[in-house]
């Protein structure tokens, strides 16, 4: 199986997308199902993980609706008020019932807070999420939240985190250092995942596979290629590319690699991670 563990949409005239203004150019507008299929088609992806992209609850609706009508969308990851341990309870305990639901994601990096996830009112919601096999998506953006992983996964030691997009390297500047450290102390918990996507975006304008290959292959090292899923990040990819670059480069990026670690992920880790 193929996954694709990181697309998004939204409809601009239903449901509000405070972070999304006309300064973010090509992706301010409305992105549907019917658009991405044929490309996902086109890359041989089997199945996509729907991800989040508003803190609220018509966002998480209009996700699940999509999933019950495209059989290839095979897992939703959603949002719930984690400031309120009792409404986590209750929102889990019913979208628990829709069979592709998997997990929850909150969009920390655009809080005013850097420390907004390892509140202890926060820490009580994640152990509700863990008592029901979910999953926590991570919007680790270096500097800010990276460092924040670790006391995650020791505090809630059986809740499943997904790092999403390698917690954006800095790419541009060719560098390593803090975020390198960062990353792999978060790869010490077997308890959290990571997703090789979102990449092309922190890359300079002009990227290709060989700016990425360094930053995937430090991934490889740290977490190895049973916690790490690819994922293409659309519509968001078309600020510096499109759906079938991502995904070309990031094959190109693992050619080096057997077949294996390829196909981790490329999907398997994936179809495990996310049940599909």
């Amino acid at each position: 199986m193929k996954v694709d563990t990181h697309q998004h949409f939204w409809n601009l005239s239903e449901v509000a997308y405070p972070w999304l203004v006309p300064a973010y150019g090509v992706i301010y507008d409305t992105f549907t199902p019917q658009q991405l299929a044929p490309q996902v088609k086109a890359a041989g992806i089997d199945k996509t993980v729907l991800v989040q992209s508003a803190n609220s609850y018509e966002d998480t609706a209009s996700m699940l609706v999509h999933a019950d009508y495209n059989d290839w969308i095979g897992a939703v990851i959603g949002w719930v008020n984690l400031l309120d341990s009792a409404e986590t309870e209750a929102r889990i305990s019913q979208y628990a019932k829709h069979p592709k639901f998997r997990g929850i994601r909150h969009l920390i990096h655009t809080e005013p807070d850097p420390h907004w996830v390892v509140q202890d009112v926060v820490i009580e919601s994640l152990k509700v999420l863990a008592a029901h096999g979910m999953i926590f998506e991570v919007v680790a953006v270096f500097p800010n939240h990276l460092e924040h992983v670790p006391t995650l996964a020791q505090r809630v030691p059986d809740l499943t985190l997904v790092i999403d997009h390698l917690a954006k390297p800095p790419i541009a500047a060719r560098e390593m250092g803090t975020w390198a450290e960062q990353f792999k102390a978060a790869s010490a918990y077997p308890n959290v995942y990571a997703k090789v996507s979102g990449l092309n975006t922190a890359a300079a304008p002009n990227w290709t596979a060989d700016d990425l290959k360094p930053y995937i292959d430090y991934a490889i090292t740290c977490f190895g290629a049973d916690r790490l899923m690819f994922g293409s990040d659309w519509p968001v990819c078309l600020l510096q590319g499109d759906y079938a670059g991502v995904h070309r480069a990031t094959l190109d990026a693992l050619s080096s690699y057997d077949a294996s670690v390829r196909d981790a992920i490329m999907g398997g880790t994936a179809q495990r991670v996310y049940r599909l």
